[in-house]
């Protein structure tokens, strides 16, 4: 397990990378492929400025409305995508919220507890140990830190546990652009709102939200997941690791998807790994929520190497299958250490995932190599499902196929038979 488990959580799961360069990213000193294609495709402030995790003017107040918090201004209808007519932006969509709030009014909601909604913020220190607290949090060191903020390592005096807290800035989500019409406030929101209805072994759980109107720091606590995948050593984790996890992932997606949800940046660096060896998928800030199965997305998808190829073109593609490419991707990176498509700019890398096949090792068995293959089909129309993934024969092992999670909710059961496809 030492392989393939880090000592920490990964910050980068919580969508903290550095910046990126908005033309093709170049080869590195070394002549090796620019790391900018593992991360995130680039997002930009008004001004061009990237927040380094603190407070950029310590302002103690958030829009001068010292009533509310920044979650309930509902007249500022911050996750209602709106076009400017010119044909660049997705077309106006339902607010992830009211998706939400129209499920739990139909008596479809996953969560048996509530993600607890804190509108005061305290500021004190540990009387043991000194160390700064936020309410009844005591802080024990930043995990990492990025372009919106920080996540930072946290216990839980009235129950012992650690948490992991992703710190953000309102006022400075305000300004950074994700789309013409969108900020990335929009994405918090939208991320705040999907995570509280999510409930599964797989899935990095959203445990309470901290905002307090008369404060900038918007503050999301997280279950706190010891480690992360590391399988991009050019030796991968083999087959046996690999098919472990796979399952979890598959079962976490597919919950996902006969939800409605798209992940959208499924990848190794947002899949962490407890200490007893389960995947807990995280990230959900570029994830996106629909009424029903048009799954359509116009948006980017979140990393370059593991973009599918109809999402190479800068067209509509669907969430869906986007979301399965780049299950295939991780399950070829854990079985070999190495990404199946990658150059030395972003243009190459594209051309290559739309183009190139992929080069299975001769070794591969041949159960393992159908489904890698099956998985990495060029054609979404053709590509491998889901629902076949669980129970093609090398997931299934001698377990058996991956089973359908059992909501609380029964949402996605009735989803899921409505519209499920045969297996392939």
């Amino acid at each position: 397990m030492a392989a393939d488990m880090a000592g920490c959580c990964c910050f980068s799961c919580f969508g903290f990378l550095r910046k990126l360069h908005h033309r093709p990213a170049a080869g590195d000193s070394d002549g090796a492929p620019s790391k900018d294609l593992l991360l995130p495709l680039p997002r930009s402030s008004d001004d061009g400025s990237f927040y380094a995790g603190d407070d950029p003017d310590n302002s103690s107040s958030f829009l001068g409305d010292e009533s509310r918090s920044f979650y309930e201004r509902e007249e500022e209808d911050y996750l209602l995508r709106q076009s400017d007519g010119d044909g660049d932006d997705e077309p106006p969509r339902k607010r992830s919220e009211d998706i939400i709030l129209s499920r739990a009014r139909n008596g479809f909601a996953c969560r048996d507890s509530l993600v607890r909604d804190t509108r005061k913020l305290f500021r004190s220190e540990d009387e043991t140990t000194g160390c700064k607290m936020i309410n009844q949090y005591v802080h024990l060191g930043k995990i990492g830190a990025g372009s919106y903020g920080k996540v930072v390592k946290y216990r839980n005096i009235k129950d012992g546990r650690l948490y992991a807290i992703k710190v953000l800035s309102k006022h400075y989500m305000l300004k950074v652009r994700v789309v013409r019409s969108e900020t990335a406030m929009t994405d918090v929101l939208r991320e705040v709102s999907l995570m509280k209805m999510l409930d599964h072994p797989n899935i990095v759980n959203l445990i309470e939200v901290i905002d307090d109107p008369n404060t900038d720091k918007f503050y999301m606590v997280l279950e706190y997941v010891e480690g992360k995948m590391v399988c991009d050593n050019g030796i991968g984790l083999g087959e046996a690791t690999s098919r472990k996890y796979l399952r979890d992932i598959v079962s976490g997606v597919m919950y996902l998807h006969s939800h409605n949800i798209i992940h959208g940046d499924i990848k190794p660096d947002n899949l962490l790994v407890t200490s007893t060896g389960n995947v807990k998928i995280g990230d959900f800030s570029v994830s996106q929520i629909f009424e029903d199965d048009d799954d359509m997305l116009w948006r980017s998808p979140g990393t370059p190497v593991f973009t599918a190829p109809e999402c190479c073109q800068g067209s509509a593609y669907h969430g869906r299958t986007a979301d399965t490419w780049a299950v295939g991707v991780t399950l070829y990176c854990m079985i070999t250490g190495k990404y199946p498509f990658l150059g030395e700019t972003l243009q190459e890398t594209y051309d290559k995932i739309a183009n190139d096949p992929v080069e299975i090792p001769g070794d591969t068995s041949p159960q393992l190599a159908d489904l890698m293959q099956r998985l990495l089909y060029k054609d979404p129309g053709h590509r491998m499902t889901l629902q076949a993934v669980a129970a093609h024969p090398w997931v299934a092992g001698a377990e058996g196929p991956v089973p359908e999670f059992v909501c609380r909710c029964g949402f996605g059961r009735r989803n899921r038979s409505d519209s499920q496809e045969a297996v392939q």
